[in-house]
Protein backbone atom coordinates (compact mmCIF):
# COMPACT_ATOMS: atom_id res chain seq x y z
CA UNK A 1 0.00 0.00 0.00
CA UNK A 2 1.90 3.04 -0.97
CA UNK A 3 1.79 5.99 1.10
CA UNK A 4 -0.25 9.15 0.13
CA UNK A 5 2.21 12.26 -0.51
CA UNK A 6 0.43 15.41 -0.06
CA UNK A 7 0.89 19.09 -1.42
CA UNK A 8 3.87 21.29 -1.20
CA UNK A 9 4.51 22.07 2.73
CA UNK A 10 8.40 23.71 2.58
CA UNK A 11 8.84 25.46 -0.99
CA UNK A 12 13.04 26.15 -1.26
CA UNK A 13 13.62 29.60 -4.09
CA UNK A 14 16.61 30.58 -5.45
CA UNK A 15 18.96 29.97 -1.82
CA UNK A 16 22.40 31.58 -1.81
CA UNK A 17 24.05 31.93 0.92
CA UNK A 18 27.77 33.25 1.18
CA UNK A 19 30.19 33.38 4.21
CA UNK A 20 32.59 36.56 3.20
CA UNK A 21 33.78 35.52 -0.33
CA UNK A 22 32.63 31.86 0.15
CA UNK A 23 30.06 30.86 -1.59
CA UNK A 24 28.41 28.25 0.54
CA UNK A 25 25.28 27.79 -1.61
CA UNK A 26 24.09 29.06 -4.94
CA UNK A 27 20.86 29.43 -6.03
CA UNK A 28 19.34 26.27 -4.92
CA UNK A 29 15.44 25.76 -5.37
CA UNK A 30 13.68 22.46 -4.31
CA UNK A 31 10.14 21.97 -3.01
CA UNK A 32 9.11 19.18 0.13
CA UNK A 33 5.50 17.24 -0.26
CA UNK A 34 3.28 17.04 3.05
CA UNK A 35 4.12 13.25 4.40
CA UNK A 36 7.44 12.63 2.14
CA UNK A 37 10.67 11.65 3.51
CA UNK A 38 12.80 13.83 1.38
CA UNK A 39 16.99 13.39 1.42
CA UNK A 40 19.70 15.90 0.68
CA UNK A 41 22.83 14.27 -0.35
CA UNK A 42 26.22 15.52 -1.90
CA UNK A 43 29.97 14.75 -0.76
CA UNK A 44 31.21 16.19 2.15
CA UNK A 45 31.37 20.11 1.70
CA UNK A 46 28.60 20.17 -0.91
CA UNK A 47 26.27 22.25 1.33
CA UNK A 48 23.94 20.09 2.73
CA UNK A 49 24.13 21.20 6.61
CA UNK A 50 24.00 24.67 5.55
CA UNK A 51 21.06 23.69 3.48
CA UNK A 52 19.22 23.01 6.94
CA UNK A 53 20.84 25.98 8.91
CA UNK A 54 18.40 27.87 6.37
CA UNK A 55 15.46 26.24 6.44
CA UNK A 56 15.20 26.01 10.71
CA UNK A 57 16.77 30.44 11.27
CA UNK A 58 20.63 29.64 12.27
CA UNK A 59 22.14 31.33 9.19
CA UNK A 60 20.31 34.05 7.26
CA UNK A 61 20.70 33.54 3.29
CA UNK A 62 22.20 36.39 1.74
CA UNK A 63 19.56 35.96 -1.59
CA UNK A 64 15.95 33.38 -1.89
CA UNK A 65 12.88 32.70 -0.02
CA UNK A 66 11.66 29.93 2.04
CA UNK A 67 7.60 29.11 2.13
CA UNK A 68 6.32 27.26 5.05
CA UNK A 69 2.72 25.97 4.22
CA UNK A 70 2.80 29.02 1.99
CA UNK A 71 4.04 31.55 4.31
CA UNK A 72 7.60 33.21 3.53
CA UNK A 73 10.10 33.69 5.57
CA UNK A 74 13.33 35.39 4.29
CA UNK A 75 14.16 35.88 8.28
CA UNK A 76 13.13 34.03 10.73
CA UNK A 77 15.58 32.82 13.81
CA UNK A 78 15.74 29.37 15.18
CA UNK A 79 12.37 29.80 17.85
CA UNK A 80 10.49 31.18 15.28
CA UNK A 81 10.74 28.28 12.72
CA UNK A 82 9.90 26.06 15.32
CA UNK A 83 6.92 27.81 16.68
CA UNK A 84 5.83 27.79 12.91
CA UNK A 85 6.38 23.52 13.25
CA UNK A 86 10.01 22.98 12.13
CA UNK A 87 11.97 21.36 14.46
CA UNK A 88 15.78 19.55 14.01
CA UNK A 89 17.80 17.62 15.19
CA UNK A 90 22.05 18.23 14.94
CA UNK A 91 24.84 16.40 13.44
CA UNK A 92 26.82 16.43 16.62
CA UNK A 93 24.80 15.43 19.51
CA UNK A 94 23.58 18.65 21.64
CA UNK A 95 21.82 16.98 24.27
CA UNK A 96 22.12 17.47 28.16
CA UNK A 97 24.21 14.39 29.11
CA UNK A 98 23.77 14.84 32.68
CA UNK A 99 20.34 14.77 32.45
CA UNK A 100 17.88 11.63 32.77
CA UNK A 101 16.06 10.63 29.11
CA UNK A 102 13.31 11.25 30.45
CA UNK A 103 14.49 15.36 31.84
CA UNK A 104 16.19 16.00 28.12
CA UNK A 105 12.77 14.78 26.19
CA UNK A 106 11.02 17.03 28.12
CA UNK A 107 12.70 20.26 26.73
CA UNK A 108 11.73 19.74 23.74
CA UNK A 109 8.29 20.41 25.29
CA UNK A 110 8.91 24.09 26.38
CA UNK A 111 7.45 25.58 23.24
CA UNK A 112 4.07 23.61 24.25
CA UNK A 113 3.61 24.97 27.74
CA UNK A 114 1.06 27.02 27.90
CA UNK A 115 1.01 27.75 31.85
CA UNK A 116 2.64 30.43 33.84
CA UNK A 117 3.45 29.02 36.78
CA UNK A 118 3.84 32.15 38.90
CA UNK A 119 0.47 33.48 36.85
CA UNK A 120 -0.68 30.06 38.60
CA UNK A 121 0.23 30.50 41.68
CA UNK A 122 -0.86 34.04 41.89
CA UNK A 123 -4.62 33.15 40.52
CA UNK A 124 -4.18 30.12 43.37
CA UNK A 125 -2.45 30.71 46.02
CA UNK A 126 -3.02 27.21 47.92
CA UNK A 127 -1.66 25.41 45.22
CA UNK A 128 -0.55 25.51 41.76
CA UNK A 129 -3.16 22.83 40.56
CA UNK A 130 -3.36 24.20 36.58
CA UNK A 131 0.11 24.28 36.26
CA UNK A 132 0.41 20.74 37.84
CA UNK A 133 -1.96 19.45 35.78
CA UNK A 134 -0.18 20.60 32.43
CA UNK A 135 3.02 18.82 33.24
CA UNK A 136 1.37 15.91 33.90
CA UNK A 137 -0.30 16.00 30.55
CA UNK A 138 3.26 16.76 29.54
CA UNK A 139 4.89 14.10 31.00
CA UNK A 140 2.14 11.66 29.76
CA UNK A 141 2.78 12.82 25.80
CA UNK A 142 6.71 12.26 26.67
CA UNK A 143 6.36 9.01 27.93
CA UNK A 144 4.13 8.01 24.75
CA UNK A 145 7.67 8.98 22.49
CA UNK A 146 9.90 7.20 25.03
CA UNK A 147 7.41 4.42 24.82
CA UNK A 148 7.74 4.28 20.40
CA UNK A 149 11.46 5.20 20.53
CA UNK A 150 11.55 1.88 22.88
CA UNK A 151 13.79 3.46 25.73
CA UNK A 152 11.52 2.83 28.51
CA UNK A 153 14.24 0.62 30.30
CA UNK A 154 16.26 3.78 30.06
CA UNK A 155 14.06 6.39 31.51
CA UNK A 156 15.77 7.59 34.27
CA UNK A 157 19.03 7.01 33.34
CA UNK A 158 21.29 10.28 32.40
CA UNK A 159 22.29 10.31 28.50
CA UNK A 160 25.81 10.80 28.87
CA UNK A 161 25.70 7.03 30.52
CA UNK A 162 23.97 5.73 27.42
CA UNK A 163 25.53 4.17 24.09
CA UNK A 164 25.85 6.65 21.09
CA UNK A 165 22.71 4.86 19.28
CA UNK A 166 20.77 5.15 22.13
CA UNK A 167 21.81 8.70 22.28
CA UNK A 168 20.70 9.49 18.83
CA UNK A 169 17.46 7.95 19.60
CA UNK A 170 16.74 10.51 22.55
CA UNK A 171 18.02 13.23 20.46
CA UNK A 172 15.12 12.49 17.87
CA UNK A 173 12.46 11.98 21.14
CA UNK A 174 13.45 15.49 22.03
CA UNK A 175 12.71 16.70 18.41
CA UNK A 176 9.10 15.14 18.21
CA UNK A 177 8.15 16.30 21.30
CA UNK A 178 8.33 19.57 19.54
CA UNK A 179 5.21 17.88 17.31
CA UNK A 180 6.97 19.27 14.72
CA UNK A 181 4.82 19.03 11.08
CA UNK A 182 8.04 19.36 9.86
CA UNK A 183 11.39 17.43 10.75
CA UNK A 184 14.78 17.92 9.55
CA UNK A 185 17.16 15.29 10.51
CA UNK A 186 21.12 16.30 9.73
CA UNK A 187 23.05 12.96 9.65
CA UNK A 188 20.90 10.33 12.03
CA UNK A 189 22.94 7.61 11.46
CA UNK A 190 26.41 8.99 11.40
CA UNK A 191 28.62 6.54 13.44
CA UNK A 192 26.12 3.94 14.22
CA UNK A 193 26.50 0.59 13.14
CA UNK A 194 24.57 -1.74 10.81
CA UNK A 195 21.69 -2.85 13.58
CA UNK A 196 21.63 0.70 14.68
CA UNK A 197 21.31 2.18 11.39
CA UNK A 198 18.10 -0.57 10.61
CA UNK A 199 16.52 0.99 14.08
CA UNK A 200 17.15 4.44 12.85
CA UNK A 201 15.91 3.71 9.45
CA UNK A 202 12.62 2.24 10.87
CA UNK A 203 11.91 4.94 13.91
CA UNK A 204 11.83 7.38 10.43
CA UNK A 205 9.74 5.26 8.95
CA UNK A 206 7.75 4.98 11.78
CA UNK A 207 7.89 8.80 12.88
CA UNK A 208 6.30 9.52 8.70
CA UNK A 209 3.80 7.00 8.78
CA UNK A 210 1.60 6.66 12.63
CA UNK A 211 2.28 10.30 13.35
CA UNK A 212 2.31 11.87 9.47
CA UNK A 213 5.44 13.82 9.73
CA UNK A 214 7.52 15.03 6.98
CA UNK A 215 11.17 14.71 6.89
CA UNK A 216 14.07 16.16 5.50
CA UNK A 217 16.59 13.70 5.90
CA UNK A 218 20.49 14.13 5.44
CA UNK A 219 22.27 11.04 5.19
CA UNK A 220 25.71 9.77 4.00
CA UNK A 221 24.80 5.98 3.72
CA UNK A 222 23.43 5.64 0.26
CA UNK A 223 21.66 2.30 0.81
CA UNK A 224 19.63 3.85 3.38
CA UNK A 225 18.65 6.94 1.53
CA UNK A 226 17.64 4.89 -1.80
CA UNK A 227 15.74 2.58 0.48
CA UNK A 228 13.28 5.06 2.79
CA UNK A 229 13.59 8.79 0.45
CA UNK A 230 10.59 9.30 -2.02
CA UNK A 231 12.40 12.15 -3.02
CA UNK A 232 16.24 13.08 -3.47
CA UNK A 233 18.10 16.37 -4.24
CA UNK A 234 21.94 15.94 -4.48
CA UNK A 235 23.70 18.70 -3.66
CA UNK A 236 27.50 19.51 -4.86
CA UNK A 237 29.94 22.46 -3.96
CA UNK A 238 26.83 24.16 -3.44
CA UNK A 239 24.83 23.62 -6.25
CA UNK A 240 21.82 21.08 -7.36
CA UNK A 241 22.77 19.24 -9.47
CA UNK A 242 19.78 16.63 -9.24
CA UNK A 243 16.16 15.95 -8.29
CA UNK A 244 13.97 13.46 -8.56
CA UNK A 245 12.77 9.42 -7.03
CA UNK A 246 15.94 7.72 -6.05
CA UNK A 247 15.84 5.70 -9.13
CA UNK A 248 16.21 8.92 -11.10
CA UNK A 249 19.00 9.93 -8.57
CA UNK A 250 20.83 7.04 -9.24
CA UNK A 251 20.28 6.69 -12.81
CA UNK A 252 21.73 10.63 -13.36
CA UNK A 253 25.35 11.00 -14.94
CA UNK A 254 26.06 13.80 -13.02
CA UNK A 255 25.11 12.63 -10.05
CA UNK A 256 26.85 9.50 -10.27
CA UNK A 257 30.39 10.89 -11.32
CA UNK A 258 29.86 13.66 -8.36
CA UNK A 259 28.78 11.30 -5.90
CA UNK A 260 28.05 7.59 -6.14
CA UNK A 261 30.56 6.99 -8.19
CA UNK A 262 32.97 7.14 -5.14
CA UNK A 263 30.33 5.97 -2.51
CA UNK A 264 30.82 2.68 -1.03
Amino acid sequence: MSKKIGDVILDVHNISLRFGGVKALTDISFNVREHEVRAIIGPNGAGKSSMLNCINGVYQPQEGSISFRGQTFKHMNSRQVAEMGIARTFQNLALFKGMSVIDNIMTGRNLRIKSNIFAQAFRNPFGIGGAQKEEEAQREFVEHIIDFLEIQAHRKTPVGQLPYGLQKRVDLGRALAMEPQVLLLDEPMAGMNLEEKQDMSRFILDVNDEFGTTIVLIEHDMGVVMDISDRVVVLDYGKKIGDGTPEEVRNNEEVISAYLGTSH
